[in-house]
């Protein structure tokens, strides 16, 4: 029987199949205040439960950049505390009815995806969510936060869509309701510029660099796959009416009707239900077909919330194999959910695990990977050889310059980085301070064939990351996946001690990332300094906002460094 994870989370993703016309689409109801008063002034968008622990970089920060910069094109004066400067205009100035309706102008497009719109003669910035600059759209205002010329609306419908904008493009019947996906009714090459703007914008706002130390950002690489690319989907459906995690000692109710499952309402903390995902691949959504019917039999066993896992696994065998394989294959529960495809000398199974201590298996080029089905791995395997690729090519310097021999991998999870990279280095070594991350990444990297003379994992206190690396810092080139709250100061402090030659930073974050960047080229205090040679972003995640952020820094010579056990000259 498949298993579900009992969770309090909201789910990470998107939508599904069948093409729409959001025009006509009436925005979700949500409650609102009816008077403009000080209590709506103070309000603050509640932070998802990925971003509670992110301060600077987090998306409410991001949105109140990109608002400022709309409202100073507009010549509107604002004071350090980005108010509007003539506070006066602002509060007395005359707003649509919290609740009502109104249309409004989209003028930019905010790196959170949402679209910032104006009316003719006010200062007032409405947040609408499913539009893009050149949007005539109707929306219902939310909430009016006066003292920082914000408003925040639900879409509606397009009064007059945009030159950017083909509603035929929809691929999901979802889309202007699920929270998952902002941009398909884009065209997917107008997608990877506005993913470069994101990127540039982060470096402006968050690195506290001058222009001059940040280079050009490249084109955004973008995904093989724009729709069915997505590996891992966490569906979820709330408790039963009443229930509440938070009450102790209450009567458990069982369902008495299959709960509503899918994903959350944008703006609402509510559960969309969703029969199909476009953007999740053949297998998952094969998976998510299943759960939901044995839902449909089960949903008088559950007495609470819960998260259902739908993981993509990949079962390879050589084609020689033949007719014996695939009959062993047949027979399997799951083979009508499964899909098969093949290359030029083998043939993938691919299912859908929904237990979270099982174990996967996934192909990035000639390297293989198992992991446990609840851990973290990239949910994109399509865009991960070129990936790869691009950090394998680059992860040296040129050939002239280049006495680098060692790698180390910091946040090295199950030892992606670290295994792909393995036939650039004499030694490579993974650090990370989660204990079962760094055996999946042992059993990895004696899967793909490599043994401690080639790398090795050290599960790290968190203050101690480099204690036990003995690599000189002149031959050494260090990378780094942190989480989306980037680095923190103590680690950021260890690596600069330490000094590697070459720093490859790798962000699901970018305006984290260009936080931390600032912090390595601005080089303050005891430690190395760094420059900046290069800055790309690549799109993991086509149809949404987000972007990931590839930085490649090189140590200048001007300081003394060392790693722990010596002091070199530079």
């Amino acid at each position: 029987m498949a298993s579900t994870q009992a969770s309090s989370a909201a789910a990470a993703s998107a939508p599904s199949s069948a093409p729409t016309q959001p025009q006509n689409r009436r925005g979700p109801k949500r409650p609102h205040n009816n008077g403009n008063d000080n209590k709506s002034r103070t309000w603050k968008q509640k932070k998802t439960k990925r971003e509670k622990n992110i301060t600077e970089g987090s998306s409410e920060e991001v949105l109140r950049h990109d608002i400022e910069a709309l409202l100073s094109s507009k010549g509107v004066s604002l004071d350090s505390s980005g108010q509007e400067a003539n506070g006066a205009n602002a509060e007395n100035e005359s707003l649509p009815q919290e609740g009502t309706e109104a249309e409004v102008e989209v003028l930019e497009l905010s790196s959170t995806g949402d679209g910032l719109a104006m009316r003719p003669g006010s200062n007032q910035v409405y947040v609408v969510p499913f539009t893009v600059p050149g949007d005539v759209a109707k929306v219902k205002v939310y909430r009016h936060i006066r003292r920082e010329n914000q408003t925040v609306a639900d879409f509606i419908s397009i009064v007059k869509p945009s030159h950017l904008r083909d509603d035929a493009r929809i691929q999901c019947k979802y889309f202007s309701s699920c929270g998952g996906c902002q941009f398909q009714m884009l065209d997917y090459a107008e997608q990877l510029k506005l993913k470069r703007r994101i990127v540039d914008k982060a470096y402006r706002n968050f690195s506290n660099l001058p222009a001059e130390l940040v280079p050009a950002i490249h084109d955004t690489i973008g995904s093989p796959l724009q729709y069915g690319y997505r590996t891992k989907l966490t569906p979820h459906f709330d408790g039963p009416p009443g229930f509440r995690p938070s009450k102790k000692n209450r009567p458990r109710t069982s369902f008495e009707t299959c709960p509503e499952i899918g994903f959350m309402k944008k703006g609402q903390r509510k559960v969309l239900d969703i029969e199909d995902c476009p953007i999740g691949t053949s297998a998952v959504r094969l998976g998510m077909n299943r759960e939901r019917a044995r839902m449909q039999r089960e949903f008088g066993n559950y007495q609470r919330g819960a998260t259902i896992l739908l993981r993509e696994n990949t079962l390879r065998y050589a084609k020689d194999k033949g007719d014996e394989q695939e009959q062993s294959l047949s027979e399997d529960p799951l083979a009508p959910y499964t899909t098969r495809s093949e290359g030029d000398d083998f043939v993938d199974i691919k299912s859908c695990e929904t237990d979270s201590k099982a174990t996967t298996t996934e192909y990035i080029g000639k390297h293989t990977f198992t992991n446990p089905a609840g851990s973290f791995f990239q949910n994109n395997n399509s865009i991960l050889p070129k990936f790869t690729a691009y950090v394998r090519d680059r992860i040296l310097p040129p050939p002239s310059s280049s006495s680098i021999k060692y790698l180390i991998d910091a946040y090295s999870g199950s030892g992606l980085f670290t295994i792909t990279l393995s036939s650039v280095f004499k030694h490579s070594t993974g650090i990370d301070i989660a204990a079962d991350s760094i055996a999946s990444a042992r059993k990895n990297a004696s899967l793909n064939g490599l043994g401690d003379d080639r790398c090795e994992f050290i599960a790290a206190d968190a203050g101690e990351l480099f204690k036990s690396v003995t690599y000189p810092a002149d031959e050494t080139v260090v990378v780094l996946d942190p989480p989306r709250k980037g680095c923190d100061g103590d680690f950021l402090g260890q690596l600069r001690m330490f000094g590697p030659r070459r720093i490859v930073y790798v962000s699901c974050n970018v305006h984290t990332q260009a936080r931390d960047v600032g912090v390595l080229v601005r080089g303050e205090g005891e430690g190395a300094r760094y420059s900046i040679e290069s800055l790309v972003g690549f799109d993991f995640f086509p149809q949404t906002s987000h972007v990931e952020g590839v930085a490649i820094l090189n140590r200048c010579d001007d300081v003394a460094v060392g790693n722990g056990n010596e002091e070199q000259d530079s």
